[in-house]
């Protein structure tokens, strides 16, 4: 897990993507990672933040409400997207062979998370890597009435644009020094949003491996 979030560092790096490829690049991005089921490693909550921050600063050529009104209608079209695929590709997505860029035990983490919050899920999901990505997907595996799940997707996507892009903005615009700070903004937002995911992973290898019955234990 660590390997996995250093080469997010070394090969999707947040910063290096807005200054290299600006406003579409993002734009690009944040439809890949709500979309797209390999759009999981890319990154998603530090590059709104960073966005705004970003835009704030100046860095970005662009005005705020351009980029979130863009972000917020890429992510919307991402889940589009996803549930799309959900719908066609089904069950034979659980039974799909595994690869460096498919993990099986992401369409389930994301499957226990549905089912705990149903159609929330897309909202809550929306800040948590990985279930992100693969919650549209399972909506549209269990056919989620379409309706709901529009109504789900544009609030999910207008909070968490706004949420993170207007938070690194404002900052941006009290603090403007905050700019000399962003590896470490960056750890931080990777800490806090991939905890609950490497809970998650931890508890899910612990229920494959039961502790032993007391009774069994006496009996050898």
């Amino acid at each position: 897990m660590q390997d996995f979030w250093l080469s997010i560092f070394q090969y999707f790096d947040a910063e290096t993507m807005i200054r290299s490829g600006g406003f579409y690049l993002i734009l690009f991005v944040v439809f890949a990672e709500t979309g797209l089921f390999f759009g999981f490693f890319l990154p998603g909550d530090y590059l709104l933040f960073l966005a705004g921050l970003f835009t704030a600063s100046g860095l970005l050529d662009v005005s705020i409400v351009t980029l979130c009104a863009g972000m917020i209608l890429a992510g919307i079209l991402g889940n589009f997207v996803g549930y799309w695929f959900g719908r066609r590709t089904g069950p034979m997505l659980f039974k799909r062979k595994e690869s460096w860029i498919f993990k099986r035990k992401y369409i389930v983490m994301a499957e226990e998370f549905y089912n705990k919050y149903g159609g929330a899920a897309l909202i809550l999901g929306r800040f948590m890597p990985i279930i992100r990505t693969f919650a549209p997907i399972f909506a549209g595996i269990v056919r989620l009435d379409f309706k709901k799940f529009v109504l789900y997707n544009v609030i999910g996507s207008f909070l968490w644009v706004l949420t993170l892009t207007l938070a690194g903005f404002y900052l941006g615009r009290q603090f403007p020094q905050i700019i000399e700070y962003i590896e470490y903004i960056v750890i931080g937002f990777v800490a806090l949003t991939a905890s609950p995911i490497i809970i998650a992973l931890v508890r899910q290898g612990l229920s494959k491996h039961p502790k032993k019955d007391i009774n069994e234990d006496k009996e050898s």
